[in-house]
């Protein structure tokens, strides 16, 4: 018997398959699985990373022979997690939020806490075996800390300097150049645009930051403040790791308060680390 790990997320699904002590025997790569936007599309993709995984090993995929960790994107909201589950191969498998996997696998033997921010945000702890998370409740009523809130509070304030309601900076001013000086043309952007098309801005936020930009100053205070929120509200008592991860991870390092600096370690690993872990300690031996 093989254990199968998979990762997967809007951008695309990785998988693994290994050992009963978890070493790694081929690897796989394919198309998107977030369960919420496309349950078929991301079961054919999960399908088809952990057949090239075996591809790659050598090995006949005998998936009904295997047991699986899923760490996926959308599991967290709604019963889809669980459709998909029925509709696996493997042997036994089991459907986890890619955010528990993410945890998992930054802390790895560890304790400690992980904020995941990039085109959301989600925060999550570990102690021993257990994993708690809190965010990761989307753009439109959570994810505070994300690029896309960022993104959002930029536009945002870019037009309410646009009508002098508050001061204006070098950045709402390349915002505004950037729609070619027409407000209204933020507007149109902003009803089409997806959460990564807003967080595109993140970047620029930062740079601008900086740069002593006092709009992107606060903009960035804004988010840092919610961070830290999320860290104690999930945080357990006597923490001493904490890893940031996620593409906005570390651009937001040096805005922290001295005392989460003072605990921040480089990640141990990844989502597909975390869903191999995982896999080891529910189907293997360690």
């Amino acid at each position: 018997m093989n254990l199968v790990a998979v990762d997967g997320g809007g951008t695309g699904c990785r998988a693994a398959v290994a050992d009963l002590a978890g070493s790694v025997l081929g690897r796989g790569e394919s198309g998107p699985a977030n369960v919420l936007t496309d349950l078929e599309g991301t079961r054919l993709h999960i399908l088809e990373a952990v057949e090239r995984a075996f591809d790659q090993a050598g090995l006949e995929p005998a998936l009904s022979a295997c047991k699986a960790v899923l760490a996926l994107a959308g599991v967290n909201v709604g019963t889809a997690g669980e459709a998909l589950r029925q509709q696996l191969p493997f042997e036994e498998s089991i459907v986890e939020w890619d955010a528990t996997a993410a945890v998992r696998g930054a802390l790895g033997g560890h304790d400690g806490a992980v904020a995941i921010i990039g085109t959301g945000s989600i925060f999550g702890a570990k102690t021993g075996s257990a994993i708690s998370i809190v965010g990761g409740w989307g753009f439109l009523l959570g994810d505070q800390a994300s690029g896309a809130r960022l993104g959002r509070a930029l536009l945002e304030d870019t037009l309410l300097a646009h009508d002098r309601i508050i001061p204006g900076s070098p950045l709402t001013e390349a915002v505004l150049a950037r729609f070619g000086g027409d407000p209204g043309e933020i507007v149109v952007f902003g009803q089409r645009a997806r959460p990564g098309d807003i967080g595109a801005f993140a970047p620029d936020i930062f740079a601008h930051a900086a740069e002593g930009d006092a709009v992107a100053g606060r903009i960035i205070a804004n988010a840092v403040g919610w961070i830290e929120a999320s860290l104690a509200a999930v945080m357990p008592e006597g923490c001493d790791r904490l890893c940031l991860i996620g593409g906005l991870g570390q651009p937001y390092a040096p805005y922290l308060g001295e005392g989460l600096r003072a605990l921040l370690h480089p990640p141990q690993g990844n989502a597909l680390d975390g869903a191999i872990a995982m896999a080891v300690e529910k189907f293997g031996r360690g």
